[in-house]
């Protein structure tokens, strides 16, 4: 006999309470219950589902894993009651957003447009910030959601892949490489290079790539973003390796794009705090992204 699961909403509501606030007796006033109430609550869910939902550290209650899981995993049935008691006229939600400047001037801002269009009761705060900052803009609350293409693992913090990306060289339409469909690190040797500046992992990462193949390119220039290496090759001053996404996009007429021929792997990532709710406005405009991003032959869907 297949046995009944049966849910509780005031022990998902304790949960998400106490998830928020961090203490029962925080959570309790949000509630308007009794802290004991609240602590009941706690321990009934963690008896019916078998998982250890908190620790204790100093007074304060720090959710597990389990806990953080379970709670996202609630987003939609919180979602479903607003929905259903919340009032007619939708509440004007704002989203705090965080991207570094690749991503928000050449990406983002387009989207945020059709996204506002679409849904005009939201409300989006966008701050350009470098990829660490995003990180960290995240960990401290300061933002719901960052885009971001450096892999900054961080605990607290949740990295959700977004694209997936392979290496490509931009170079002037006139330039006599132009005609390759693939480009090899030897085709390099001895052309002048835009690069990244090595603050960026990815620039240590190439510079290995032309040493395992012998390749020694004049390097010319280094730049924070690819936004600006690109541009940089537009001007004719040089070839640059960087990754398409999302600057194949928004290219010009007079930059050609290229396959790269090495084992070099771009990801971007929806980052979100890892053990707090997701606002809706923050689920609805991942979706958007994910349903609007134009194709490109060289990024795919992660």
């Amino acid at each position: 006999m297949t046995q009944k699961i049966w849910h509780s909403l005031p022990e998902y509501q304790a949960l998400r309470a106490v998830m928020e606030s961090g203490t029962t007796a925080k959570a309790a006033i949000r509630l308007g219950l009794s802290q004991s109430a609240v602590s009941r609550s706690i321990t009934s869910l963690e008896s019916r589902t078998g998982r250890i939902l908190f620790e204790r550290d100093g007074g304060r209650l720090v959710p597990t894993d389990e806990a953080a899981q379970l709670n996202r995993r609630l987003d939609s049935l919180f979602d479903a009651l607003i929905a259903i008691d919340g009032p007619t006229t939708p509440a004007r939600e704002t989203l705090r957003l965080t991207a570094p400047p690749t991503y928000a001037h050449r990406f983002l801002v387009a989207h945020i447009t059709s996204f506002l269009k679409a849904n005009p009761h939201y409300f989006i705060s966008m701050e350009v910030s470098p990829s660490d900052e995003v990180i960290r803009g995240i960990l401290e609350g300061r933002f719901d959601l960052g885009v971001s293409g450096v892999e900054l693992s961080r605990d607290g913090v949740r990295l959700t892949p977004y694209r997936r990306a392979s290496a490509v060289c931009v170079m002037p339409t006139d330039h006599p490489l132009a005609g390759k469909a693939t480009i090899r690190p030897q085709d390099l040797h001895g052309e002048p290079l835009i690069t990244l500046t090595h603050r960026h992992a990815r620039r240590a990462q190439l510079d290995q790539v032309f040493l395992a193949a012998r390749s020694q390119p004049r390097l010319v220039a280094e730049v924070s973003t690819s936004c600006a290496a690109v541009d940089l090759a537009r001007a004719g001053l040089g070839l640059a390796v960087v990754n398409p996404f999302p600057v194949y996009h928004y290219r010009s007429n007079d930059v050609v794009f290229r396959a790269f021929d090495c084992d070099l792997t771009y990801r971007s990532y929806f980052v979100t705090h890892d053990n707090r709710p997701l606002p809706a406005i923050a689920r609805a405009f991942m979706r958007h992204l994910r349903l609007h991003t134009p194709n490109d032959p060289f990024s795919q869907k992660a």
